[in-house]
């Protein structure tokens, strides 16, 4: 039987619990799971790669050891598609929050479908309460000195009261 291989692609500028929930939504379902951290030339961030990928690493250790077994923490550029391609990925799995993420994503489905014909797009919706969770409100909410403990897990929460007390 052909292993279900999956990418979970995004900057994850912060990782969320909405991150976290697609996550282990994504892993009962396929047999390993690339969270593929982007690395993203057009796209402002509060954190560089490294520290993304220490934020992803240090939240996964906190899931239990039979899910982490299935989940491997990668950092990529490129075409999304094409890292599918490298690693032997033929499903993407992309989180829905709200409607208006629904039409940018299956323009997105559609354009990767286009490049690639064996990756598959799969969409997962986070739970209600994560629903509203967006990296970018999150790093809104921090700078101006809000409480963003129940948007993110513990790990991240201490990155970015380090990264804030730096700006």
């Amino acid at each position: 039987m052909t292993k279900k291989i999956a990418l979970y692609p995004g900057t994850f500028d912060p990782l969320t619990y909405g991150h976290l929930d697609i996550i282990k939504r994504a892993i009962k379902i396929v047999d390993i799971l690339y969270v593929g951290i982007a690395h993203n030339k057009n796209k402002k961030t509060l954190f560089n790669i490294k520290e993304r990928e220490e934020i992803v690493s240090k939240t996964l250790k906190l899931l239990p050891k039979k899910l982490r077994k299935k989940i491997k923490t990668v950092n990529f550029s490129g075409l999304t598609v094409n890292y599918c391609k490298k690693v032997n990925a033929n499903i993407l799995i992309r989180g829905l929050r709200v409607v208006a993420d629904f039409e940018y994503e299956f323009q997105l489905a559609g354009m990767n479908n286009n490049l690639n014909k064996n990756v598959q797009t799969i969409f997962l919706m986070a739970e209600i309460q994560n629903q509203a969770i967006s990296s970018n409100m999150v790093k809104e909410i921090a700078s101006l000195g809000g409480d963003v403990a129940k948007f993110v897990p513990k790990p991240v929460l201490l990155l970015i009261k380090k990264k804030f007390k730096k700006l």
